[in-house]
C-alpha cells in the first residue's frame, strides 16, 4: 500500500520516488534559463531523476523514512510516510517547542513575536487552530510567507499550523500549504521537536456559523450583480465558513499512532468536555438562533473525550488547545491541560 503526499524541497521541486531513500537535490540552470535538477539516492548510490522538474505527487512505500538534504548536506525536511495516512514532521535541529493560541490571520505579528520580540532561535511553533487560512486567496498567504521567510530562516524557526474552525480545511492536506518554514498539516499528524512527540488534531464548531454563511452569501450576491464570476468548485476560494469544520475521531489511526510513537503532547483546537470553557452563557443568543448548535457543540467536545480516553493511559503529559480566547490550566489525572488565549505562547518542557 502506498501513501500519496507532497514533500517540498528547494524551490518547491517535486519528483516521484518509490521506497526508502535519502534524497539529495541539486538545482541548476541550463544555457536557455530552464531549471534542471539532479535527484540522487544516497542510500543506494544512484541517480533517480534528472531534467526539468514537473509538479506532481510523491509516491512513497508505506513506512518509508525520507530525508531530504541540499547539495551541502544540510537536512531540509524529514518525513515518515505510513500506510494509514498520517504524517510525521521531524525537526531534529529544534531546541524549543512552543504552542500558540489562535492568531486569526495575523501571521506578521506572530513572526514578529517569535523572531523580534522574543528573539527565539531554533524554535518550532505550533499554532493550535484558527490560523486564518481561507478568508483570502492563496496568493495572499504565499506573499506573507515571502515577506517573512528571510527572518524565519535566519533564526532557524518554523511555524506549523493546525486546523481550526476558522480555517479552510483544504489548506490542511499536507501539500497545499507546505514550505520549509511554514506548513499547514493534516489532522492526526505527529510533530517531533526538541525531544517531544506531539499529536495534532484540528477542528471545532463555529458558534456564529449562521451569521457567517449569511454574510458570505451577501458578498457573493453583490459580486455577481457587478459581473464577477465566482467559481464555486475551487476548494481554495475565499469564504467565511466551511461546513466540514467539525473535528473527526479516527480510532484506528489513533491506535496506530500511539503504538508507533511515544506521544507526550496533544495539540487540538477545542478540548474535552471536562476542560474549560464549560459555560455556554456567552453564546446563549447563538444557540437560540441556531437550533442544532447546542447538539453540535456537545458532539464536538465528545470527540475530544474519545481522543482523551485513548491517550490517558499512554505517555501523554500535556494537552494544549485554543479556541476559547481565554487562558486557563489544570492538572487532571496527570495530564496538564492548557487553554491558550489569542497569541499566547506555551513552552513544553
Amino acid at each position: 500500500m502506498t501513501k500519496h503526499a507532497i514533500i517540498a524541497t528547494q524551490g518547491e521541486l517535486f519528483c516521484k520516488i518509490p521506497g526508502y531513500f535519502i534524497i539529495k537535490f541539486v538545482q541548476s540552470l541550463d544555457t536557455f534559463g530552464f531549471i534542471h535538477y539532479l535527484c540522487t539516492d544516497l542510500s543506494h548510490g544512484r541517480t533517480l531523476l534528472g531534467g526539468q522538474p514537473k509538479l506532481g505527487s510523491i509516491t512513497i512505500t508505506s513506512g518509508a523514512f525520507v530525508i531530504i538534504i541540499d547539495n551541502l548536506g544540510k537536512i531540509l525536511h524529514l518525513c515518515t510516510m505510513n500506510c494509514e495516512h498520517y504524517l510525521t514532521y521531524d525537526f531534529p535541529d529544534s531546541k524549543c517547542l512552543l504552542i500558540c493560541g489562535d492568531i486569526h490571520g495575523d501571521f506578521n505579528m506572530l513572526v514578529n513575536k517569535v523572531c523580534v520580540q522574543y528573539q527565539l532561535k531554533d524554535t518550532v511553533v505550533v499554532v493550535a487552530g484558527d490560523c486564518g487560512f481561507g478568508f483570502e486567496r492563496k496568493g495572499y498567504y504565499e506573499n506573507t510567507i515571502n515577506r517573512n521567510n528571510k527572518r524565519m530562516r535566519e533564526a532557524n524557526n518554523r511555524i506549523v499550523f493546525v486546523r481550526g474552525n476558522h480555517d479552510n480545511p483544504a489548506y490542511f492536506d499536507g501539500k497545499t500549504f507546505e514550505y520549509k518554514r511554514f506548513m499547514a498539516i493534516p489532522d492526526y499528524s505527529v510533530v517531533k521537536a526538541n525531544g517531544h512527540n506531539a499529536l495534532c488534531v484540528g477542528g471545532a464548531i463555529s458558534v456564529d456559523r449562521l451569521y457567517r454563511m449569511t454574510a458570505w452569501d451577501r458578498i457573493v450576491t453583490n459580486q455577481r450583480r457587478f459581473g464577477y464570476s465566482y467559481n464555486e468548485t475551487d476548494p481554495l476560494n475565499p469564504n467565511y465558513y466551511w461546513k466540514d469544520e467539525m473535528p473527526v475521531f479516527n480510532d484506528e489511526l489513533l491506535t496506530q499512532i500511539l503504538a508507533e510513537n511515544n506521544i507526550d503532547t496533544v495539540i487540538t483546537h477545542t478540548a474535552p468536555s471536562f476542560c474549560e470553557l464549560k459555560s455556554k452563557t456567552g453564546i446563549s443568543s447563538w444557540i437560540k438562533d441556531d437550533p442544532n448548535l447546542a447538539t453540535d457543540l456537545e458532539h464536538e467536545r465528545s470527540i475530544m473525550d474519545q481522543i482523551y480516553a485513548k491517550v490517558k493511559h499512554s505517555s501523554v503529559t500535556h494537552w494544549c488547545y485554543g479556541h476559547f480566547h481565554q487562558s486557563w490550566h489544570a492538572d487532571i489525572d496527570g495530564i496538564l491541560f492548557k487553554m491558550l488565549d489569542i497569541m499566547e505562547f506555551y513552552e513544553t518542557r
